[in-house]
């Protein structure tokens, strides 16, 4: 494919418009990795014709898949491992304690991806804690992309994919082999709730949580779209309920709502008390 100089400034503009993510012009090198095939599909010759097209349309479904293709998706099982291991001995018995009564739980992954983290956590519940099975148990995960929510639908994942955080153990436990591919157990599909969401858009059709996951997500956008998201996280947010952020995100000066506690190697975030 013919590699003409192409407006990277008008594709940053777009991403922002349409994601509230702040594209550096640094990261000119994931058009160049990932523009072409979506060029090719569409029948261009170069990315340089596709993003002309675009600058001559109204936003359309071909606008979005070239977002789509911009935006970093990088995930794996039990991500960072830390965050796992405070749900696990800390987070998760202390809810069970404080919700026996209603026997009720509710979790969100935002910005979820290819659905790593949220099949972790639906791996992590029934290794160690099969008396949520019988608890109305929500676990909930979004994102803004529909071509990962797809795959995270199909729940298939490559050999690497798979090497990167899963022993063979839960490999072989919650996965059968699918041609050159692995396939999650209908029983973990059927644990997550799978809804497309905008971040910056409205959260109404959200339930209040117990637990959210909004990690590595934060660090993509300016600061008025954070302290946006974060006003939003603490109305969702139950007021004895625990955030997670990626481990280079925080709350200091953006949102004086939450106060951070290390536990161990990980820390979270609760609401403040009044």
């Amino acid at each position: 494919m013919s590699s003409l100089p192409f407006d990277f400034d008008y594709l940053r503009q777009l991403v922002q418009q349409q994601s509230a993510v702040v594209l550096g012009a640094e990261k000119r090198y994931l058009a160049d990795l990932h523009l072409g095939a979506v060029a090719e599909r569409a029948g261009f010759s170069s990315i340089a014709a596709l993003v002309e097209k675009l600058k001559q349309s109204p936003v359309n479904e071909l606008h979005i898949q070239v977002v789509e293709a911009l935006l970093t998706n990088e995930t794996s099982f039990f991500r960072d491992h830390y965050p796992f291991e405070a749900l696990k001995n800390a987070v998760i018995p202390q809810l069970i304690q404080q919700r026996w009564q209603e026997r009720s739980l509710t979790i969100w992954c935002a910005a979820c991806s290819y659905g790593q983290e949220p099949y972790s956590i639906a791996i992590l519940i029934r290794e160690h804690f099969p008396e949520l099975a019988t608890w109305n148990l929500q676990l909930i995960a979004s994102d803004f992309s529909g071509r990962a929510l797809a795959r995270f639908k199909q729940g298939c994942y490559s050999q690497l994919e798979i090497n990167r955080g899963l022993s063979p153990t839960l490999r072989d436990k919650y996965f059968h082999k699918h041609h050159e591919s692995w396939q999650i157990s209908d029983a973990l599909r059927q644990m997550v709730m799978i809804r497309q969401l905008n971040l910056t858009h409205d959260w109404k059709a959200l339930p209040q949580f117990d637990i959210i996951f909004l990690r590595n997500i934060l660090i993509y956008f300016d600061i008025e779209t954070k302290r946006s998201i974060l006003q939003k996280t603490h109305q969702h947010l139950r007021s004895d309920g625990y955030l997670f952020l990626g481990g280079g995100e925080a709350v200091f000066n953006i949102n004086d709502k939450f106060e951070s506690v290390r536990i161990d190697h990980s820390i979270y975030h609760r609401l403040r008390s009044l």
